[in-house]
């Protein structure tokens, strides 16, 4: 079916919504690092789950060039990046964005001096950049490509193969079955496969070996992507456009239109030609792009080798991606009854602690009252954390207790190993590096520079830490015997250093008194003020903290 930008789904194209509806101060900027380009695209967001495009914008940087032979990016590769994403956040503010949302990829999440580099964008163009990974910006692309498709009860098989890595999604309009992200990309092939002064014809055997590489690369993915019976294929990315553009000019004699399908037959004939040629040649074939020639030879590799092994004979085209997904995704936050289901970040977590087999009510118990202890400790002025903190601590203290799954002895060091590699989707790594750090302080052992953990985190994230994980050690021990004897629970200053919290329960809770005075320490050093604490009798009553999370009973 052809690309039909309408509804909820479509978010809007140029001019779809009138530019008064969301006011002139509703405009945001996202921005895509990728490890071969920049992308920028500014929108001014209505009220109606629609948004207009204002810019957009790309600039290839080639920034993984020659980072897959050491796993460092190389200087003047961030450096081109920092001035490409100074220049488009000069162009953000001209606009009038008040918020711009950067995220970085495959290029960026494998790098060895990826702080270095995060570090660069911040100070060079004055943005705070989430690295992905690569599960989560599979997800996203889905979102993208799907809201600007009319795909009904199809199943898709979406393809985007990107300059680090190629992501593979099954879905349909608004699921996704499985998400992949395969350690397959133009540059890295390119890089891999042909020095840096190479310039000729592509010899057969070259390009088999390409081809048997992809195919080791996707030799677990493949059998469960091809599980469910495909209804239809759609690519994107520069490299499947520029292949799709080089075939219509090629085969067809004229320029691609929105509706041309790809063939895995043209494919092997456009591919064969472009083989055939050196680079100099290369570069003259219509309908390549400025600075492809030297990568589209890989790209066609993992491209005619994916579909191929997956049976596919045909591939639509799509010219959104990650861009569009984070609009979209950005839009849903912000408005939670655009789509369907709950958060993907509470399906996430809900997801991984299920898997785990946690004790779902215990982390519900333990999450009401971390985050009445937040609420708690901010109203006395011992901390000026807001929701997005707030919500991380919600997440952790569902969590806490996943790494008795593999043992109850040190389990939190279980737990923090578990979140840290779940690839939690709707979440950065930094994010999903500070929830795996709390929960791991939930109990045994203090954040400090000591401590490896902490020491990995970023300044940020450091500063984060110490009092959401004390909230989060407090909290678990006033649920000691899992019983949820604390109906609420009140905290506020006595003095400058010293903190009372009043415990309600209907009988007196020795184990949660005690469990709460054993870590007054740990209290006293996030939060300098030492802790008192006391039991209120109180009638059974339902509990009125409530978690941050929409997660369902």
């Amino acid at each position: 079916m052809p690309d039909g930008r309408a509804g909820v789904r479509a978010g809007a194209e140029e001019g779809a919504t009138s530019e008064g509806h969301g006011g002139p101060n509703n405009v945001r900027a996202f921005l895509d690092i990728g490890t071969n380009s920049v992308r920028l695209v500014v929108v001014r967001v209505a009220p109606n789950h629609t948004y207009t495009l204002l810019v957009q914008e790309k600039e290839m940087v080639r920034l993984g060039e020659n980072e897959y032979i050491d796993g460092f990016l190389q200087a003047d590769a961030m450096q081109r990046a920092a001035s490409a994403c100074a220049g488009f956040v000069d162009l953000a503010r001209n606009q009038g964005a008040t918020e711009i949302v950067a995220v970085a990829t495959s290029a960026t999440r494998e790098a060895r001096n990826r702080r270095d580099f995060i570090d660069m964008l911040r100070k060079t163009a004055g943005i705070e950049v989430h690295t992905i990974s690569g599960l989560e910006e599979a997800r996203l692309i889905h979102l993208g490509v799907s809201s600007g498709m009319s795909l009904n009860d199809q199943t898709v098989l979406f393809v985007d193969i990107g300059g680090g890595s190629t992501e593979i999604i099954v879905g349909n309009q608004f699921e996704h079955f499985e998400l992949e992200s395969l350690k397959l990309g133009a540059i890295r092939l390119t890089s891999l496969f042909f020095l840096p002064d190479e310039d000729g014809p592509v010899a057969d055997d070259r390009y088999a070996l390409l081809q048997r590489y992809v195919r080791n690369a996707a030799i677990r993915a493949l059998p469960r992507l091809g599980e469910r019976p495909i209804d239809m294929a759609v690519g994107s990315s520069g490299t499947i456009e520029n292949l799709a553009d080089i075939a219509a000019r090629r085969l067809l004699g004229r320029a691609r239109n929105r509706d041309d399908v790809l063939t895995l037959a043209q494919l092997g004939e456009i591919v064969a030609e472009l083989r055939r040629l050196p680079l100099s040649e290369r570069k003259k074939v219509p309908g390549i792009g400025p600075g492809r020639a030297d990568l589209i030879v890989a790209g066609a590799a993992i491209l005619e080798t994916l579909l191929a092994d997956l049976g596919v004979d045909e591939i639509r085209i799509s010219d959104r991606g990650l861009r569009e997904g984070l609009i979209i995704d950005h839009m849903a936050r912000e408005q939670p009854d655009m789509l369907r289901a709950m958060s993907v970040r509470d399906r996430s977590v809900l997801g991984l602690g299920r898997a785990c087999r946690f004790d779902e009510q215990h982390g519900r118990t333990v999450t009401r009252l971390a985050l009445a202890l937040f609420d708690g400790t901010r109203a006395a002025g011992m901390h000026d954390l807001g929701a997005e903190e707030r919500e991380l601590l919600a997440h952790a203290a569902m969590l806490h207790d996943i790494g008795t799954f593999l043992s109850s002895t040190s389990h939190q060091r279980h737990t923090h190993y578990l979140i840290s590699n779940a690839d939690l989707l709707g979440f950065d790594m930094e994010e999903i590096a500070l929830i795996a750090a709390i929960a791991r302080f939930h109990r045994k052992g203090f954040p400090s520079k000591k401590h490896p953990v902490y020491r990995n985190l970023s300044g940020a994230s450091r500063r984060i830490v110490r009092p959401l994980a004390a909230c989060l050690r407090l909290a678990e021990s006033l649920d000691r015997n899992r019983a949820g004897l604390v109906h609420r629970l009140e905290i506020g200053s006595e003095t400058a250093d010293a903190a009372e919290l009043a415990l309600f329960a209907e009988s007196e809770p020795q184990l949660e008194l005690w469990g709460a005075e054993s870590n007054a320490r740990a209290f006293e050093r996030a939060f300098g003020r030492r802790l008192s604490v006391r039991w209120v009798p109180e009638p059974a009553a339902r509990p009125t903290a409530q978690a941050v999370t929409s997660i369902p009973e």
